[in-house]
């Protein structure tokens, strides 16, 4: 893993394996469902706690709405809203944040598929005039997040950012919409950490490659 800047986050090299399940402890049902740890929890952890200092920077003293994409971005941003409000306690500066959620389905086994699908209220009238941060797992070629933030820009918020925890290294990648990054990854199908194959595998801690087993049991 190589740290190249703010920008980008940690660039995790096309080549890197993945740490041995042996090291690890994790659900004994996906021992034959997973390849390698490949970001383990506790380096999670940390980064995310980074990014929220970067966050609470570039925020100034405007309130934070914070817009988290479900289901994959619970974990995420459950743990970065928690971090930004406990780097504000041990300071002088304490940003207020709310929470609101919208779902989006975009994959279909490991798949990206082409539409945006926003399942429940498409109103997001409550970002009306605020500082806006999305919240997102997982970001590759852009084509989800570049419809949400035209959808969410149309409700006229004061300023939008996206944090994204993972951006994968794809054809036309979409490292520019991210404004806060978690992990540069290769084009690699990983789960875990709440990001789901099917709804599987959300209970993972750590981050994980599937293996060719795990999806062809959890395949629809």
């Amino acid at each position: 893993m190589d740290n190249t800047g703010v920008t980008k986050g940690i660039v995790i090299k096309d080549d890197w394996p993945g740490y041995s399940l042996d090291l690890f402890t994790y659900p004994e049902h996906y021992h034959e469902d997973i390849e390698s740890v490949y970001i383990p929890h506790g380096v999670i952890m940390n980064r995310i706690e980074r990014m929220a200092r970067y966050i609470m920077d570039d925020f100034g003293n405007s309130n934070i709405m914070v817009l988290c994409v479900l289901k994959g971005g619970y974990k995420f941003c459950a743990d970065l809203v928690e971090f930004i409000k406990v780097l504000g306690r041990n300071s002088n500066k304490y940003l207020e944040t709310r929470v609101e959620f919208i779902r989006l389905k975009s994959y279909l086994n490991d798949q990206s598929t082409e539409e945006l699908h926003i399942i429940g209220s498409r109103d997001l009238s409550f970002l009306r005039g605020k500082s806006v941060l999305i919240v997102e797992a997982i970001v590759d070629t852009g084509k989800t997040m570049k419809a949400l933030l035209k959808h969410v820009e149309t409700f006229e918020p004061k300023m939008v950012k996206v944090a994204g925890l993972l951006v994968k290294r794809v054809p036309n990648m979409a490292e520019s919409l991210t404004d806060y990054v978690g992990f540069e990854i290769p084009n690699r199908f990983v789960v875990g950490y709440a990001l789901d194959y099917n709804e599987y595998f959300r209970d993972l801690n750590h981050i994980c490659v599937i293996s060719k087993t795990g999806k062809m049991k959890y395949k629809v």
